[in-house]
């Protein structure tokens, strides 16, 4: 059972073992204002006794032992009540049991507990807390009389709570004010980081922030984890296409040409919609509730680092889901770690807005950077938004509002905002309005690089705005407010009308919902490309 569970784990947990991204450091000098990096998850686990718990970058590593010996029994504990007890006589409680059990098997070396902390003394190296302690007592202007772009970079087991990592990071930022003798730090975070922040200034205010940067942040909601944790599960045929394209241009992982084209034929014959739909009306709709609470609890949402990236409209669906009606048992024995999830809803993410606007009130300099270009994964209900695979522009600009992946935002709606004096934030592809965003003059839009990946024009942005000695707007740096990534030539440039089109798919999939000449087209087409890549296989194989 172990295999057969893994492709669904390894989906779902795709979204820690791809956000990690090890940028170079810049010779670049910077300003006077020392500036502390703070990453997104990722970072491998270690136990209490040195040894490698977890690492997200080699997902297979929490599959090692399990072989096919392991099948038969996996899949006798688990399915065999599933379809017994549960389609015949419609009791599911054995099954979410077993399926809660199997998969936590896997996961027990990085999973947290029942009140949202660590384990057998799992952590983040040894090594990295000695790097934090170092740069804790180290001036790294040193000779070269400037702080560099990583000078300081602040480690942290990115499970925990944002709210108790915040107070790391004050004691952190504390210690570099004194060693460095400067009056104010700046911030730069990117995806899980940015939540740290935030919820570093909701706690402990903004006088010593020289400026904030957030890149790729999900801190008002990641439509990825949030939907999934509601019980909004989609599998939609087109978008799951989209989505291995994409991963496959992007070299996250690949699928073979003749992997793709079966997958696609599938789609095109209407399978996979025949598939899902007739899971959705027999099964889906009784048990999503017990078997998303059993997914969750046996892997990454016992970590309030994630339960951060669930909206404010779904938070209490998704606890609902999760842990059931409150005085439940699982509300009970999962008390500690709903009164951290309780805690960080009531201090940041209701007021997370006010938090915002309130930096830069304060004076603090503020960088927000959204990218997009990309199908966001396929397991979510919002599968059609404008997003860079885990987040919505909407979400990670704080605001935007967007065209779907389909279309672009209508002429009417555009000419409405050229009346209004708005023109300039509609993007060259016209799939973006930054106006709408909470701080449309700092806020910067990258297209063609994923969630995952961290440009260095992005860095260099978050860098100038946080250390320069005035908030910098779109228009003060080179970079234009859309901008778009060339994968193919590693360049960055403005975007136009005419460099835009950088998404991996073709037309055939953009059609939400093709007329039936136009099924039958796809099909076939789907059909000759299947023959033709079987042929070529076949033709390999003799």
């Amino acid at each position: 059972m172990k295999k057969m569970i893994s492709v669904f784990l390894s989906i779902l947990l795709l979204f820690a073992a791809v956000l990690p991204a090890f940028a170079v450091d810049y010779s670049v000098p910077s300003y006077n204002v020392p500036v502390i990096l703070l990453r997104g998850d990722g970072e491998p686990l270690y136990d209490k006794d040195g040894n490698l718990a977890f690492d997200a970058t080699d997902l297979l590593s929490v599959l090692d032992g399990a072989d096919s010996s392991n099948l038969y029994e996996s899949i006798a504990a688990v399915l065999q009540p599933f379809l017994l007890e549960g389609v015949l006589f419609n009791r599911w409680d054995r099954y979410y049991e077993a399926l809660e059990a199997e998969i936590g098997e896997l996961t027990e070396s990085f999973r947290l507990d029942e009140n949202g902390e660590a384990t057998n003394g799992t952590s983040i190296s040894p090594k990295r807390y000695e790097e934090n302690e170092e740069n804790m007592h180290t001036d790294k202007r040193g000779d070269k009389g400037y702080y560099g772009y990583f000078d300081y970079r602040f480690w942290y087991d990115w499970r925990l709570d944002p709210l108790a990592l915040a107070d790391q990071l004050n004691d952190y930022i504390n210690a570099v004010l004194e060693v460095t003798g400067a009056e104010k730090v700046g911030l730069a975070s990117r995806c899980v980081g940015t939540t740290v922040v935030i919820a570093y200034a909701a706690k402990y205010g903004t006088s010593k922030l020289q400026g904030v940067g957030i890149d790729g942040s999900c801190t008002y909601g990641g439509e990825f984890m949030s939907d999934a944790i509601s019980g909004k599960f989609k599998i939609d045929g087109d978008a799951l296409c989209r989505f291995l394209t994409d991963c496959t241009a992007t070299g996250t992982f690949s699928v073979s040409d003749f992997a793709m084209a079966s997958i696609e034929l599938l789609n095109k014959s209407g399978a996979i919609y025949a598939l899902t739909g007739t899971f959705r009306a027999t099964v889906y709709n009784r048990i999503k509730e017990g078997a998303t609470s059993a997914i969750a609890l046996s892997t990454v949402f016992t970590m309030p680092c994630y339960w951060a990236f669930v909206t404010a409209e779904e938070y209490e669906t998704a606890k609902q889901y999760v842990f059931g009606a409150p005085g439940s048992e699982k509300r009970q024995k999962y008390a500690g770690l709903i009164e951290k999830l309780d805690n960080y809803h009531e201090t940041v993410r209701l007021h997370l807005k006010d938090i915002l606007l309130g930096l830069r009130d304060n004076g603090v300099n503020t960088c927000i950077i959204s990218k997009y270009g990309f199908q966001i994964v396929p397991i979510c209900e919002t599968c059609d938004l404008v997003s860079d695979q885990y987040a919505s522009v909407y979400r990670s600009s704080f605001g935007a509002t967007t065209s779907t992946i389909y279309d672009t935002l209508s002429d009417e709606y555009i000419a409405q905002k050229e009346a209004q004096g708005l023109g300039r934030y509609i993007s060259p592809d016209r799939q973006v309005d930054a106006s709408t965003c909470w701080l449309p003059d700092t806020t910067w839009f990258v297209k063609g690089t994923p969630h995952g990946d961290w440009l260095e024009e992005e860095d260099q942005i978050m860098y100038n705005v946080v250390t320069a000695d005035r908030q910098l707007t779109v228009n003060d740096l080179p970079y234009t407010q859309f901008f778009v990534y060339d994968d193919d030539t590693d360049t960055v440039s403005p975007m136009t009308a005419e460099n835009c089109g950088t998404e991996y798919w073709s037309e055939d999939d953009l059609q939400p919902s093709p007329n039936l000449f136009q099924r039958i087209r796809a099909f076939f087409r789907a059909l000759v490309k299947w023959t033709r890549l079987l042929v070529d296989l076949l033709q390999t194989e003799l």
